[in-house]
């Protein structure tokens, strides 16, 4: 039987078992990528002037035997010179901080250099070595160095003592995936396959085979939570993938993957599964102050959270939010750093986008630069993840931003105050130029300038003890700017807007994220992309994937359509033209009438909070007694949007109506089922509100030979729609109206973005619809064998 390897490199070995202290982000590093390509050219440079006896980025490994396994570390020492005192083993590390505030090499630094002296030692048979640490100042390139000498013999036992405390976690991970394997063999679809099904299962199967991507139109009911699940944790037991991410945008759909693993559990399959929360929801503290002087769960975290992952992972296969907090409690440290360890550790991870994808916040245990991984990528929900990647790649700055630091700095940097004022006035003269919004094929004189804004609040940040929240806020939007503007390519607008309430800003706007999105799909094996709202399926393959022959399915339906009444309204429209109190009566005469002809539970979708406002005054002097009518209020919180969710299941005798927003909290992600909501009204057409940025979006796409329309307005409107109507029809047993109020949706370009179970259209106007509604209901008790078609 082959023996068993955990490989592992050098600095995540130090870096894991000998990080001690505190949680502290009060000071700000560099991120990875900057840090890479900083120190890279600073390693460079310092290999370079070393001469000819020193040999740069030498491979070094070594294998050390455990009982059933052997442990495998390697790395690469940035240098080892022969002297004619013996033999130098260099780490370089490239620094900010002034050279004066180094008085002694970081503990982990040292520790890397010290197993590469120990490895280098005792492959070449030596006696003892000489540990060199060397750190450059990045931006005035001067070096300090630190030396050491250690007999190979007093290495070895430093050396091995590291090891074995990293064997159990290397045992844990062998003995757990021989386990888990078993079981996944012995795994089986949980319930009886529906029809589709089971080609679904076989789709996400060899789509992850295949190294592929694939792209699910999955209607309500399907299933496809369990169906992408199953299926890829099978692949996993095949040895085709090694970890599951699990991406969702909305909590609701985190609970229902997680009941899905648990189902799969109860059946007998052995799989650990975290769930990652963010920081400010889980954070114990009131608020998310991440160090030791105001958090006593960030002080000596370090110290204690290597014991409180291994008990974690050894002892449980759910890691819920609830079972994090709990063992943080126990151990006295930070709930959502712990979360981030124990995801190591896992099968699957059910997440946010933002961890795999987002620049400033991925895991980057996963998604560093340069690292590369078994994992497979299940996107649920992902018609969201277009307007997601957008934000997530695109950076804005404000000119008002530019005067309030210069304001906060200039009693402690007069060179900074100079460098900030430079920016504001670059930013003046484009604000002079800007009547509503304008377009800019460059700004790298900005960029220049903003360079230099950059590391003089670095230099600040790095010299200062107590850092002041605000200037650290803005030298985080400052390098965040700086990184994406690195990346603005074809896929960008880059432009100036003067808003409404006076601000102006400078956005870099990722118009197409989908190259972006590819940088960290590309360090995985496979992904399959899922939701009920997937259409047109082309805008979502243009906007999520670069490659030209993914996968597409259209999952099949199992509801039968003699159970969805869909009727168009044809004399009514949301036209800014056409809108006025004779229309707003119309639409309010309509939700009567269906109130009327069945009584029970509605939600009634409108264009804006405006229109929604000027209906409801109206719809009061039509409703009667016997119905009841709700409004979404903006900016609702959990609390309020549970109270409006709980009205639905409530006993009444009459009607009630949720008037709420088109793409807000009630238009996804909600699940009222049977009798708790009978029908939907969907007022309008949703197209989103014109404004610059859409315009922008518009004759980006009209360049590159898209309709601008459809892919700025059109398609996201209709996305809209289709996940408000999703929310009628939830389980086979379900029966339901959607009323799709406005004469547009009869249009040519409306109808064909209609999904296939949309087939059966009714036609009506206000005077037809009550009769309508009656006939349906009066059929939809008929048994399903006498074939009803509506």
């Amino acid at each position: 039987m082959e023996e068993k390897i955990i490989r592992i490199s050098v600095r995540n070995l130090v870096e894991f078992i000998l990080r001690e202290g505190d949680i502290d982000n009060r000071k700000a590093g560099l991120p990875d990528k900057e840090a890479m390509q900083l120190g890279g050219r600073i390693h460079r440079k310092i290999q370079r002037q070393m001469g000819s006896d020193y040999h740069a980025e030498v491979p070094l490994k070594i294998t050390v035997p455990c009982e059933g396994f052997a442990i495998q570390i390697e790395g690469r020492a940035d240098g080892i010179q022969k002297t004619a005192d013996g033999v130098v083993v260099d780490e370089i590390k490239g620094v900010l901080r002034e050279l004066e505030y180094i008085e002694k090499p970081v503990g982990v630094h040292l520790a890397q250099a010290k197993c590469y002296g120990y490895i280098y030692g005792k492959q070449q048979e030596l006696d003892s070595i000489t540990v060199q640490m060397t750190y450059c100042q990045m931006e005035t390139e001067e070096v300090k160095r630190f030396q050491e000498t250690f007999s190979i013999e007093e290495l070895e036992r430093w050396f091995f003592d590291i090891v074995m405390q990293y064997e159990k976690w290397a045992r844990f991970q062998i003995e757990w995936r021989q386990t888990r394997d078993a079981t996944i063999k012995e795994a089986e679809f949980p319930y009886p396959y529906r029809e589709g099904q089971r080609e679904l299962v076989t789709s996400v199967y060899r789509t992850i085979l295949r190294k592929k991507k694939l792209f699910i139109q999955a209607p309500t009911g399907v299933g496809k939570t369990m169906t992408t699940i199953f299926p890829a944790v099978k692949a996993v037991g095949e040895g085709l993938g090694d970890k599951i991410f699990y991406l969702t945008a909305k909590t609701i759909t985190r609970t229902v993957a997680e009941q899905a693993f648990q189902i799969l559990k109860k059946n007998g399959l052995q799989y650990k599964v975290a769930t990652l929360t963010a920081k400010e929801k889980i954070c114990f503290c009131e608020k998310a102050e991440c160090n030791p002087d105001v958090c006593p769960y960030a002080k000596g975290h370090f110290d204690r959270v290597n014991d409180a992952v291994y008990e974690m992972i050894t002892t449980m296969e759910e890691m819920s939010r609830e079972n994090i907090e709990t063992q943080a409690k126990k151990h006295s440290v930070c709930p959502f750093e712990m979360g981030l360890d124990v995801s190591l550790w896992v099968d699957a991870i059910i997440c946010d986008y933002n961890y795999v994808f987002d620049p400033n916040a991925h895991l980057k245990r996963f998604f560093s630069e340069g690292k590369k991984g078994e994992y497979l990528f299940l996107i649920d929900e992902a018609h969201n993840l277009v307007e997601r990647g957008r934000e997530m790649y695109s950076a804005v700055l404000y000119k008002e931003e530019f005067l309030q630091m210069k304001k906060a700095v200039r009693y402690e940097s007069v060179k900074l105050t100079r460098q900030l004022e430079g920016c504001n006035q670059m930013l003046l003269e484009m604000k002079r130029e800007c009547q509503t919004y304008k377009e800019y094929n460059s700004i790298s004189h900005f960029a220049l300038k903003l360079l230099n804004v950059m590391n003089g609040l670095q230099k600040l940040l790095e010299e200062k003890e107590q850092v002041d929240e605000e200037v650290l806020e803005f030298y985080f939007h400052v390098r965040n700017f700086l990184n994406i503007y690195e990346e603005v390519d074809e896929n960008y607008v880059i432009y100036t807007e003067l808003e409404e309430g006076g601000d102006f800003k400078l956005k870099l706007f990722c118009v197409n994220p989908a190259v972006k999105l590819q940088n960290f799909l590309s360090q995985g094996n496979s992904t399959v992309f899922f939701s009920a709202t997937l259409l047109p399926i082309r805008y979502y393959k243009r906007l999520l994937s670069v490659e030209t022959d993914d996968y597409a399915v259209y999952a099949h339906s199992p509801f039968k359509e003699a159970n969805r009444l869909l009727v168009l309204g044809q004399d009514v429209s949301t036209k800014y033209t056409r809108r006025g109190y004779e229309m707003y009566e119309r639409f309010a005469i309509y939700i009567k009438n269906v109130m009327q002809a069945k009584p029970g539970n509605y939600l009634v979708f409108f264009p804006s909070y405006r229109f929604m406002e000027e209906v409801r005054e109206t719809f009061e002097r039509y409703r009667t007694e016997e119905m009841c009518c709700m409004i979404q209020e903006q900016n609702m919180n959990e609390q309020d949007r549970e109270a409006f969710l709980q009205e639905f299941e409530a006993e009444r005798e009459g009607s009630l109506a949720g008037f709420c927003v088109m793409g807000g909290i009630f238009s996804e992600g909600i699940d009222l089922t049977k009798e708790r909501l009978i029908g939907a009204m969907i007022v309008g057409i949703g197209l989103p509100q014109v404004c610059n940025e859409r315009e922008i979006l518009k004759q980006y796409f009209d360049r590159h030979g898209e309709n601008g329309f459809d892919y700025a307005y059109l398609y996201p409107g209709m996305n809209k729609v289709l996940q408000a109507a999703g929310r009628v029809i939830r389980t086979e047993e379900d029966k339901g109206v959607i009323a799709l109020l406005d004469d547009r949706f009869a249009g040519r370009r409306y109808l064909e973005i209609f999904p296939r179970e949309w087939r059966k259209l009714t036609y009506c106007n206000v005077k037809t619809i009550g009769e309508k509604v009656e006939q349906f209901w009066e059929n939809a008790y008929i048994e399903p064998e006498s074939d009803i078609s509506v």
